[in-house]
């Protein structure tokens, strides 16, 4: 995993798990590596790790097992999609049809482009 600066690390790490679950590489009900082993995997602080754990619990997207570990919550997914499509509705969306509107670009120029890939 690259980091980069325009985001806190915490921050691209809670991406990261989340990209993992969404694209079905950690699916509902698996158990999450740990903080330490996540650290060392990425070379970070276990403790910023652990900040990006901690957004995660409070999002309801992983949860500890006292003793064991934290597992990915049932509707782990669902939740990342809503909070991501919220994300891209109010910030990417806005500036995207700007932009549209900027250069001319129609609605068809765009289906056309989509219909090609």
């Amino acid at each position: 995993m690259d980091f980069n600066g325009h985001k806190p690390i915490y921050l691209q790490i809670y991406d990261h798990v989340c990209e993992r679950i969404l694209s079905g590489e950690i699916r509902s009900g698996d158990r999450v590596v740990s903080v330490r082993e996540l650290g060392v995997e990425l070379g970070v602080n276990p403790n910023t790790v652990m900040r990006a754990f901690e957004r995660l619990q409070m999002k309801e997207i992983i949860a500890t097992k006292r003793g064991i570990g934290f597992y990915v919550c049932e509707d782990a997914k669902e939740k990342i999609l809503l909070e991501q499509k919220k994300e891209f509705m109010e910030n990417e969306v806005p500036e995207f049809l700007k932009k549209m509107e900027l250069y001319g670009i129609k609605i068809e120029d765009i289906i056309k482009l989509k219909d090609k890939s």
